[in-house]
Formats: C-alpha cells, structure tokens, sequence
C-alpha cells in the first residue's frame, strides 16, 4: 500500500519527504485527494499542511493500523467511521483524539 500511496501523491504534484522520528512518508502541499486534515494510507501520510509532531505521531498509529491489518484496514476503517464517525472511531481512539486534533464533547 505504501507504494500505491507514493504514486498516488505524485499524482497530485505532493512533496514527499520522510520523516524519521515518525517512520512515515509524509506527501504535503496536496490541494484534494485526502480526507479531513490529512490521510495516512500504509506509511504514507497525505496532507497540505497538517503535520506538526503530534499529528504525525497519530497519524503513525494509523500507519501500525495497515501494518497489522493489511488491505483489509480499509474496510475495517470505513465500517467503524460509518457507525461511530469521528471521535467515536475506535482506530481514531487508538490513534489519540487529542493527538489527532479532534475536539472531545464532554456530556453535559
């Protein structure tokens, strides 16, 4: 997947750079072609701008994500964001809301 990832941001003109301290390839100055902030498909990070340390290292979860569970991640990732979108999302739990940018509703 990180290969598709590669080519799929060269596609979209992105500059890819890697970066160490989250083992990650991170493809930035992407217009479209991401979801929300940024995505990560296998070790591969998609993204305008959105990539300071704690964010990277949220987005690094998500790359152990599809390092556990293969292509099957995607599915996996798509069903739990249609029943639990956002900071319900359980791979978004694991990742870390707070790390991730995601604002946490406290019951009132």
């Amino acid at each position: 997947m990180t290969w598709l990832a590669l080519a799929y941001a060269g596609l979209w003109r992105a500059r890819v750079e890697f970066d160490e301290p989250s083992a990650l390839f991170v493809a930035s100055g992407m217009r479209y072609g991401f979801g929300r902030g940024g995505t990560t498909i296998g070790g591969v990070y998609l993204t305008n701008s959105n990539v300071s340390r704690r964010v990277l290292r949220h987005e690094a979860v998500h790359a152990d994500q599809w390092a556990r569970y293969g292509i099957a991640f995607a599915p996996r990732y798509l069903v739990e964001e249609i029943h639990r979108p956002g900071a319900r999302n359980r791979y978004e739990i694991e990742a870390g809301l707070a790390d991730g940018g995601y604002r946490i509703r406290r019951p009132e």
